[in-house]
């Protein structure tokens, strides 16, 4: 099992192209012009950027903000929802320009993902990340289907099906064959992102849907490593204390829990685990060459219900795609965006089924 938890297991290999259900086209897609990453310019930061880009127009004007002295930082995603489902008009309106403009810079860079020779035949577009939870969200996802198509472009978008917390844990499920899990019925899984850390129970229900359509999270917890600023040792030792509390959990609740661990990573992940590129906002250095988080893991954690531990990483972008596999079978060529921290991006294609051994 050693091999499998270093990542040179060929049923089970970190950054896997060929998966179970699924093949990854390409992830992390790395698309620049003259003014740097594009697809900076469709991230919840961007977002927030031009809420305030409005506001000071605004004030430039001799207009009062309808947010008054509201620092930005203050303005979550709720608050903009209700202002902009039934708040103060000149606010909402501003909330909605704002949505516009976004929806622009996010069908911008979806055009330029389209030229891309594996985007090129793409059907759909799922949206992911925390900024699909909200109604701005569905509104500027909305919005920029619109403007695609009217630029004869006919690709669908839409939000995941999952809530985003919960997809990027349910995805795990998707990164080992079924016989990994045969005789349990459930597994862990980490979501690291660039504000916060989630770790989950995913519990399988394969006697419900083989297809693993039924997996759920049972139990969850998450961590904003954002606010402590942690080392990145710190980071990945409080990741080993959340998964130490799941297990516990798994007991008590007598779960069958398989030895493994999936977990979903910003970046560009090699076949050993480590990360290429692509971990510039976790805390610390994660691009370093001599740091390995699924080998530091299995030393934290050696065991689980008395065998030894497996770990898999993917980019945490494939990873919230994988959530939708079971309801994506019949799409060719179909697609994920994670709108959080940053833009993630992911490709993928339908597996073609094996041939029955006559």
């Amino acid at each position: 099992m050693s091999d499998a938890g270093s990542g040179h297991s060929s049923a089970l290999r970190h950054g896997a192209v060929q998966l179970p259900a699924i093949v990854v086209d390409t992830y992390n897609a790395d698309l620049r012009d003259a003014e740097g990453f594009v697809g900076d310019r469709a991230s919840r930061r961007a977002f927030a950027a031009l809420v305030e880009d409005w506001r000071e127009r605004l004030r430039k004007l001799g207009h009062e903000d309808p947010f008054g002295d509201i620092p930005a930082e203050e303005l979550k995603k709720k608050k903009l929802d209700k202002v902009l489902l039934g708040g103060d008009p000149e606010a909402a309106a501003l909330v909605h320009s704002a949505t516009e403009d976004f929806a622009h810079e996010l069908a911008e860079v979806i055009r330029r993902l389209l030229r891309l020779k594996e985007w090129r035949e793409t059907q759909t577009i799922l949206i992911g990340g925390g900024f699909r939870a909200s109604r701005l969200g569905e509104l500027a996802i909305g919005r920029a289907e619109l403007l695609l198509k009217a630029d004869g472009r006919n690709v669908e978008l839409g939000p995941i099906r999952y809530h985003p917390d919960e997809a990027g844990l349910i995805g795990c499920v998707q990164l080992a064959p079924s016989w990994v899990f045969s005789g349990h019925g459930a597994i862990l899984a980490v979501d690291i992102g660039g504000t916060n850390i989630r770790a989950g129970l995913i519990e399988l229900n394969l006697k419900k849907a083989k297809d693993l359509s039924a997996a759920r999270v049972t139990i969850s917890d998450v961590w904003r490593h954002a606010d402590d600023e942690p080392s990145r040792d710190k980071a990945v030792e409080r990741i080993a204390e959340m998964l130490k509390s799941l297990i516990k959990c798994s007991e008590r609740d007598d779960l069958a829990l398989a030895p493994f661990v999936g977990i979903g990573c910003p970046g560009l992940i090699r076949d050993d685990g480590s990360i290429e590129r692509g971990g510039q906002n976790l805390p610390g250095n994660w691009e370093a060459k001599k740091f390995n988080l699924p080998e530091r893991i299995r030393e934290l954690i050696p065991l689980i219900s008395g065998h030894e531990t497996w770990v898999v990483v993917h980019n945490d972008a494939v990873v919230q795609g994988l959530s939708e596999v079971p309801f994506m079978r019949k799409v060719p060529q179909w697609a994920i965006l994670t709108i959080g921290t940053g833009l993630g991006n992911a490709h993928f294609s339908a597996r073609k089924p094996l041939e029955k051994r006559r």
